[in-house]
């Protein structure tokens, strides 16, 4: 398989999930491996979640990645004040939940959480004119993920759940 275009940059896509072999993907997280093999195709097919898979260009069955995103309110009352003061006397807020991201084991430290987690934020930037969301909010399974989402910008609401306001988004990719 290769994943080099001809300056040596992987070719990677991301689509929705459809019907790759998800049961071959190791994250090495065995929660994440298990919600993509047992659950993530019913999540999709009821609504409750979009998930998009990382598949090499030349090779779309394999899957090499994944995140979920889904619809979530935040407690205003969580916000670092300065942003409270914005958004009036709501109490409850519309947020995108980036639910899971996984990338495939034997491909880690080739930055493709990193391309998931752009194309996270693009999608639900881009979803803004349809259905507004004030921020992406992620909720950290431990202290080395939380350290991944505050290398990009995300701010900590409360234990290990952390956002990025969609203003704060928008200002990234469209500068």
């Amino acid at each position: 398989m290769s994943t080099e275009s001809a300056k040596g940059e992987p070719k990677f896509i991301v689509e929705p999930l459809g019907h790759q072999n998800r049961a071959d993907f190791r994250s090495g997280d065995d929660a994440l491996d298990s919600y993509l093999l047992e659950r993530a195709a019913r999540d999709v097919r009821e609504k409750i979640a979009a998930v998009f898979v990382l598949l090499a260009q030349d090779d779309r069955g394999e899957i090499l990645g994944y995140y979920t995103l889904s619809d979530q309110e935040i407690d205003a009352g969580d916000l670092p004040l300065a942003l409270t003061r914005k958004t009036g006397k709501y109490r409850r807020l519309p947020a995108t939940l980036l639910g899971r991201l996984a990338v495939a084991e034997k491909l880690r430290g080739l930055r493709l959480g990193e391309h998931l987690l752009v194309d996270a934020l693009r999608r639900a930037l881009g979803a803004t004119p349809y259905v507004m969301s004030f921020a992406v909010v992620v909720d950290a399974k431990s202290d080395l993920v939380v350290g991944f989402y505050e290398k990009y910008g995300f701010v900590r609401l409360s234990g290990n759940r952390l956002f990025l306001p969609m203003k704060t988004i928008e200002k990234t990719f469209r500068t």
